[in-house]
């Protein structure tokens, strides 16, 4: 185990959750609905305690937690998406960006929990998968509430 490799792991992490704060800081501040405003600011507040943990443990291994964002790629497009979509109160767009952005978090929670197994201890494994389990559970929130505007919109265009 290379504390370097584990730090480095512990960041990019503290990355992906940076860059969900902003966008859903964002998504919060320019939604109309009350409902969409809550559900942004509950998933913030996920990547908040997330990105606490993260940078708890990047500092006990000796570490600088990283404070930046790499809002690029994919995560940037669907973000973008988000804001095209906020400003048409296009609910269906809204919720499908939102997902996608959720799937570009899990996946990469789920590559440093098995790529960078071997980097990290037992303790950090269990925070990682606890968090991913958070992650999860955001991510079909944001799918039932899409599948249920999907729903209701095919009802109302037949």
């Amino acid at each position: 185990m290379e504390k370097a490799r584990t730090i480095e792991a512990l960041n990019t992490l503290i990355v992906i959750n940076n860059d969900r704060i902003e966008g859903y800081k964002t998504a919060t501040a320019e939604a109309k609905e009350t409902d969409l405003k809550e559900l942004f600011s509950d998933l913030c507040q996920t990547s908040i305690d997330c990105r606490k943990e993260l940078t708890q443990e990047v500092i006990r291994l000796g570490g600088t937690p990283d404070e930046g964002t790499r809002i690029t790629g994919k995560f940037y497009r669907a973000w973008m998406n988000i804001k095209v979509a906020l400003s048409t109160n296009d609910r269906q767009t809204i919720l499908e960006s939102c997902e996608f952005g959720e799937d570009v978090a899990l996946n990469t929670y789920k590559k440093v929990l098995i790529q960078d197994y071997p980097d990290t201890n037992t303790t950090e494994q269990d925070m990682l998968n606890k968090q991913y389990a958070l992650l999860k559970t955001d991510h079909d929130k944001v799918k039932k509430l899409r599948d249920l505007v999907r729903v209701e919109s095919e009802a109302t265009n037949h």
